[in-house]
């Protein structure tokens, strides 16, 4: 999906009230719920049977592939954005095993080379998964 718009400015009030009534009150099931105002602009990518990457909070309007392209690496998929329901500009990135973001679940994700920072510097990771409170990057 390609065209939600980007948000307003970060505004750390507004934005944590959003993040709390989103985390008390998320219904997917609710008449006119669109994933837009969740994810934003996004792409699910079929990596292989079972296996789906989603990406979201694209900048409007930058996504360069379409559905049924086949994607190489390196390839560029879009521009990171603030769109959905987004707290700051970034790249929402996750594997899950299902197409359903309802009824998916996540599946670790092995990355192929990151640098970690450990100890005031940054030490380089192969083949390795982040824990949620490692401060990666890709370089």
């Amino acid at each position: 999906m390609y065209g939600c718009n980007e948000r307003n400015p970060v505004n750390f009030f507004t934005d944590m009230n959003t993040v709390l009534k989103n985390a008390f009150t998320f219904k997917p099931e609710k008449k006119g719920f669109s994933w837009h105002s969740l994810v934003g602009n996004y792409i699910i990518m079929e990596c292989a049977e079972n296996i789906y990457a989603a990406f979201a909070h694209f900048q409007k309007g930058s996504i360069t592939v379409n559905a049924g392209d086949e994607i190489k690496k390196g390839q560029i998929l879009g521009k990171v954005g603030h769109s959905g329901n987004s707290t700051a500009p970034h790249l929402h990135f996750h594997i899950m095993d299902s197409v359903d973001l309802v009824k998916a679940k996540g599946i670790p994700c092995v990355f192929e080379q990151y640098e970690i920072h450990r100890d005031g510097r940054w030490e380089q990771v192969n083949n390795g998964v982040p824990t949620d409170k490692d401060i990666i990057r890709y370089f």
